[in-house]
């Protein structure tokens, strides 16, 4: 073979295998089929509402499609178990919510792990409760409400969503750092809880933001105090809990994860495009609505707070002797 010939047959096959390697990175760009997203709650709840909202968007940042599946049941635990046992991948994603913080207290014979067993990818946001009172109740802060508790024999009939449930546990926090007596009235479920306390037959309730608002604003409620820090955007003028009551914080948050062991480059590119779709400015738009507050956060900030969040409703579900009925 000549020299001319030899160039031209190497160029060709340089070519060819540069063609082979462009096509081998094209098929393990992530992700390259659909990515299975389960909510372990029912179907048109905050979490899977938020979920839709935040994945629908990230499947046109990413060019693939990110199915939900409702998978409910449990206080989220069936949800999570088929996660944690699913192939870490990628493909098997779980949008869970604050009951993946408190079940590991709840439930003593767990079935997963849920720091061994997932990896934190996103928080995708935290909404702070808001104290709401009947309007019947003389009370327009939370300092208001302390002191009618301490001067209620026997305390203050107060409602949740359910034992074990993020309003129960801010509850129980709430009665121990301000030293008031309460009758806790759990509920299956918040809407229930909410609509009794308009009716006043329970006078006092720690509700989702999202679910109260339209009832503070038509006044059938009261809201006197929000469980976050600073001001609300949709309610400047109500102050935290912890003007009263320094240190206390309740949220109701949600977040993404993934079984632990999946390849740090396919949770760096899901926190990238989550970490885009919440600077989009119609999903911005949409989560102040809902009065969701959100940062920019990496696997190792959300991983912190997790931890941080198992620890302290740990110790409150312990110390107030919470359990399922």
């Amino acid at each position: 073979m000549d020299r001319r010939s030899f160039l031209r047959n190497s160029a060709a096959a340089g070519a060819l295998l540069a063609m082979g390697l462009q096509g081998a990175v094209a098929q393990d760009v992530y992700p390259n089929k659909p990515v299975r997203v389960i909510v372990p709650y029912s179907a048109g709840g905050g979490a899977d509402t938020l979920c839709r909202l935040l994945f629908g968007k990230l499947a046109e940042e990413l060019g693939q499609q990110f199915i939900v599946d409702n998978r409910g049941g449990g206080a989220g635990t069936i949800g999570a178990l088929v996660v944690a046992k699913a192939p870490a991948d990628g493909y098997t994603i779980l949008y869970d919510a604050t009951a993946f913080s408190v079940n590991p207290s709840l439930f003593p014979r767990l079935a997963y792990n849920p720091r061994k067993d997932f990896q934190p990818v996103f928080q995708a946001g935290v909404m702070p409760l808001l104290l709401l009172v009947n309007p019947t109740v003389k009370a327009n802060n939370a300092a208001d409400v302390i002191a009618i508790g301490k001067a209620t024999p026997g305390g203050l009939d107060w409602a949740s969503a359910g034992n074990g449930s993020i309003q129960h546990l801010a509850l129980a926090l709430f009665s121990k750092m301000s030293k008031i007596e309460v009758s806790h009235v759990p509920f299956k479920g918040g809407a229930p809880a909410l609509n009794d306390v308009v009716a006043g037959h329970v006078k006092y309730y720690f509700s989702n933001t999202a679910a109260a608002s339209s009832h503070v604003k038509a006044g059938s409620v009261r809201a006197v105090a929000h469980t976050g820090q600073g001001r609300l955007a949709n309610f400047p003028a109500l102050a935290p809990v912890s003007d009263t009551l320094p240190g206390f914080e309740a949220y109701e948050w949600n977040g993404v994860f993934v079984p632990k062991g999946t390849p740090k480059a396919i949770v760096d590119r899901l926190n990238a495009g989550l970490n885009k779709v919440i600077k989009d400015p119609g999903i911005a738009e949409r989560l102040a609505a809902l009065s969701i507050q959100t940062k920019q956060n990496t696997p190792a900030e959300f991983d912190a707070f997790v931890g941080a969040e198992i620890e302290k409703w740990g110790k409150v579900v312990k110390e107030a002797n919470i359990k399922l009925d």
